[in-house]
């Protein structure tokens, strides 16, 4: 056993939920958000002010019928099975060429699992990159040996797990969808609350949206909660931490408290309780949705992306005529779900809070 251990640390193979699910989820979503996210961006950009060199074909893959086209955004969009795979792999440090393996990897895994690629990528590329550590040079042919055996392992396990886990994560985000639809006024709670906290941890909220396919009522009480987190304690902060810090939490993360939250859990009760009344409010008084891309549900006002995924949403349904138009009220909606409802009630539920000596001075504060 003693030699078990000794090797597999030898091999920096750590079985623990901080490497896998902590730090393996956050680079997943970065990888996310380098190619869907800023493919989708790229692309709404490019239609809405009507960028030539961002709504031209860059390269057609195949012929005839079959032939599909590709702009700038969409290319990268497509890649996100790769880089989602690379970016795990780069977390749980594996070598170059464990790591460029993952790229066919990721590709397959992504497309074996369907709309719940995501997840399936997430635990094939776990696998098949601790694999690949585990025979990376071990051999005089290496070059050879940790490529085929990382593409080997992660293809195969693809096609025995990826479909099932991308069918199971689908039925579970369609199912918080659709109970959101049933029950928004005790889902948009649910959700905004649990996400919005997810969020403010760390793990990624971006990559539970992502595995989930959580878009809809359900994305939009997502939206709020995040929104909730990131501003209100931007907010409720500004006394210790003055701009620096309003920028750091309210366009950054949430995450950045989470030494303080340690410290004193109590904190965290104005953003929770505004995640709890923003989620209800978005889902029932403003019916608002997340129709673009599911990652953005769990970004919040992290460099807007979660705005801009709204915004996308509506793009879209304009464009298939699910939506005749973006109105004033749309607009109005976003913006106090997004900033101005999580501030006054983050402040307000912080008051009582302050006065009983649950939140003191300096408890707030960022060593930035």
């Amino acid at each position: 056993m003693k030699a078990i251990t000794a090797f597999l640390r030898r091999k920096n193979i750590i079985f623990s939920g901080k490497r896998y699910f902590i730090d393996g989820m956050s680079a997943m979503a970065q990888g996310l958000f380098c190619t869907l996210l800023v493919g989708t961006i790229l692309n709404t950009i490019g239609q809405q002010f009507h960028i030539g060199f961002l709504t031209a074909t860059v390269v057609t893959v195949g012929t005839g019928e079959g032939a599909v086209s590709y702009t700038i955004g969409s290319l990268a969009s497509a890649m996100v099975g790769p880089a989602m795979a690379v970016a795990i792999g780069a977390a749980l440090q594996a070598p170059p060429l464990v790591l460029y393996s993952l790229i066919g990897v990721g590709f397959a895994a992504n497309s074996m699992g369907g709309a719940g690629g995501a997840l399936a990528v997430f635990f094939v590329a776990i696998i098949a990159a601790e694999a690949g550590k585990l025979v990376s040079k071990e051999t005089k042919i290496d070059i050879l040996v940790t490529p085929i055996v990382t593409t080997l392992c992660g293809i195969g396990v693809a096609a025995l797990i990826a479909a099932p886990i991308g069918a199971a994560a689908s039925a579970v985000g369609r199912f918080v969808m659709w109970a959101t639809e049933l029950q928004p006024f005790f889902m948009g709670i649910l959700v905004s609350v649990v996400v919005g906290m997810a969020l403010t941890l760390p793990i990624s909220s971006a990559a539970i949206c992502a595995a989930l396919g959580l878009t809809g009522l359900a994305g939009g009480a997502a939206v709020a909660g995040c929104c909730a987190q990131m501003v209100g304690f931007a907010v409720m902060s500004f006394r210790e931490n003055r701009w620096g810090g309003l920028a750091a939490q309210g366009i950054g993360t949430s995450m950045l408290q989470m030494g303080n939250i340690v410290r004193n859990p109590r904190i965290w009760i104005p953003p929770t309780l505004a995640a709890a009344v923003t989620g209800p409010v978005a889902t029932c008084l403003f019916r608002l949705e997340m129709n673009g891309a599911p990652v953005s549900s769990g970004m919040g006002t992290c460099g807007f992306v979660g705005q801009l995924g709204v915004y996308t949403g509506w793009v879209n349904d304009v464009l298939s005529g699910a939506k005749s138009a973006i109105t004033a009220g749309d607009w109005a909606a976003l913006v106090l779900i997004s900033f101005i409802l999580p501030a006054l009630l983050t402040w307000l539920f912080a008051i009582p809070l302050r006065k009983q000596g649950w939140i003191k001075e300096g408890d707030l504060k960022l060593e930035l």
